[in-house]
């Protein structure tokens, strides 16, 4: 696809980031990523961060940490509280959320601005445990300079303060966040240990499997999928055979603009 065709495909909305009976309200929300983040860190709060910012992790009982479309999220912010929503929330007021929450609500308001905007699954170099962790950013679409920006809308400064980043959290550098499509390629090469890469105990190659099918279906739009479902995998399935890795390889080959196409054989990953 041309530039102005992939333009027009990402500032439409997905099904989870339509926005439904609240697109004014998001429409009505500053077109300013910087401000924008900030918006979103007075209103979620990630679930492993909780009780790191002083607050009481009962408050939030009865949440779920899955992934809401953004209609449903915001329905749930405006019952928890129904102020503006620029009005930051104290934290106990705010609704849970993990990273692709973060991502997701940024890409919804930037698509309702009619900006090129996308979520996508990799790996950030930023926090403890693995050196690459499983982790979800926004992209958007930097016209003057013809290049996707990644966007960390869920570091916030009790994050620097605790992770010690050094970056713009609004232009993460490609070194501090790679897709799954790239961590794949590169394992591949061996220009990566796939043992560098997870989330808890889970690392390696199926890991870099599941990222590059979410990557790809996330590129197709479709941010949550049953490879969210990579915990209940079993042997065999988190050993790769060699028409495994084949199949991987040409996926990761096919890359961004093989993401459409690709999407309707990634809708059942191996184990279901």
């Amino acid at each position: 696809m041309s530039d102005l065709a992939i333009c027009d495909y990402y500032a439409g909305h997905s099904p989870l980031s339509d926005p439904g009976a609240h697109a004014t309200l998001l429409g009505g929300l500053p077109l300013d990523i910087p401000a924008l983040c900030r918006i979103l860190h007075g209103l979620l709060i990630h679930e492993a961060w909780i009780e790191r910012q002083g607050f009481d992790p009962a408050a939030f009982s009865g949440q779920s940490r899955a992934t809401l479309p953004v209609s449903k999220r915001l329905d749930q912010l405006l019952a928890i509280d129904p102020r503006p929503l620029t009005i930051a929330r104290p934290g106990e007021s705010r609704a849970l959320a993990t990273c692709r929450d973060f991502a997701l609500m940024l890409c919804a308001v930037l698509r309702q601005h009619g900006v090129p905007a996308r979520v996508r699954c990799g790996f950030g170099t930023y926090f403890a445990g693995h050196p690459f962790h499983d982790h979800w950013v926004c992209e958007s679409w930097v016209q003057g300079e013809r290049r996707w920006g990644l966007v960390d809308a869920e570091l916030d400064e009790p994050h620097r303060t605790g992770l010690k980043f050094d970056f713009d959290p609004t232009d993460v550098p490609r070194t501090a966040f790679i897709t799954g499509i790239e961590a794949w390629t590169r394992c591949r090469s061996g220009a990566m240990d796939p043992a560098q890469l997870g989330h808890g105990p889970t690392t390696g190659l199926f890991f870099a499997r599941v990222n590059l099918a979410r990557d790809l279906l996330a590129l197709a739009k479709s941010e949550t999928s049953p490879w969210d479902t990579w915990r209940a995998a079993r042997e065999p399935h988190v050993s790769l055979d060699d028409a495994a890795l084949s199949l991987c390889d040409n996926l990761a080959q096919r890359g961004e603009e093989g993401a459409v196409e690709i999407a309707p054989s990634l809708r059942v990953p191996p184990w279901q």
